[in-house]
């Protein structure tokens, strides 16, 4: 099945609005907000579909029927509609069903790809919708672009009862994460696991053990996350992408990323 640009049709059962990495939910008061999200009661309604196209706030929206979805991304600067606030899409993963994660994913991951491939790398002409395919033709060339994912790991490496977590340099957030960067090119994502871990703690790991997997639409990132042992070495940071490194308790954890992250279901066992 195709992807409907800029379709006139929001009938679909699953509406999704994004304003940057916030998304856009239709709220009622004294009603707290994750019993709206559990009664799927919460989406934006077709109205006010239109009234984001009417006022010219959209930047782009598509249909795709094939996951019964519309989705649509606001201009940065674009207020929450009377009776709507945004929450960050990271809360909504939280307080949401798997099915609504998924397709919220797909659809922020989507709008994310759509914007990047506007023009054929090739010849660059402007892209059109395939027609039979969730894909971008050109109509000069005719050549096929697919959306796709980036891989990355992220790993959590213990010892003993203790995990080895990082202060990331270029976040703002107090937080403490596990290691993580993307795979690149020949390497496998166990070589990358390896790699990733020497470079930015400069410890030595063993028993690495695949546990799961997340799709990150921030923006287009397939996280595969693994657990290691600590095999020996000392602590040394990388400094361009690690403020600090250090090991803590298991039952004794600083400040770690909020449920519905990669991270927060390694460290507290979500993913065993």
């Amino acid at each position: 099945m195709s992807i409907i640009s800029n379709s006139n049709n929001f009938i679909c059962e699953f509406r999704f609005i994004f304003r940057e990495n916030n998304i856009l939910l239709e709220t009622q008061k004294d009603v707290p907000l994750q019993e709206q999200i559990a009664d799927g009661s919460i989406m934006p309604s077709e109205k006010i579909f239109r009234k984001c196209i009417e006022f010219q706030a959209a930047e782009d929206w598509f249909s795709e029927p094939e996951y019964d979805f519309s989705a649509m991304q606001l201009e940065s600067s674009s207020p929450a509609p009377a009776g709507c606030e945004f929450i960050p899409l990271r809360d909504f993963f939280n307080m949401s069903d798997e099915k609504s994660v998924l397709l919220s994913t797909r659809a922020k991951g989507l709008l994310a790809w759509r914007e990047k491939m506007r023009f054929c790398p090739r010849c660059s002409t402007k892209l059109a919708d395939d027609q039979a395919m969730s894909a971008k033709i050109c109509p000069k060339c005719g050549h096929q672009y697919f959306p796709q994912i980036e891989p990355a790991v992220i790993v959590l490496v213990s010892d003993k009862n203790k995990y080895l977590l990082v202060r990331h340099a270029q976040r703002i957030q107090n937080l403490y994460a596990c290691i993580s960067g993307f795979v690149e090119i020949g390497e496998t994502a166990e070589q990358s696991v390896v790699r990733e871990v020497k470079e930015e703690s400069g410890v030595d790991i063993k028993n690495i053990r695949y546990v799961g997997s997340q799709s990150w639409p921030f923006p287009d990132q397939l996280m595969l996350a693994f657990r290691a042992e600590y095999a020996g070495g000392e602590i040394k940071i990388q400094p361009e992408e690690i403020s600090e490194a250090a090991w803590f308790d298991k039952d004794d954890l600083p400040t770690i990323p909020k449920p519905g992250s990669v991270a927060h279901n390694l460290i507290t066992g979500v993913f065993g």
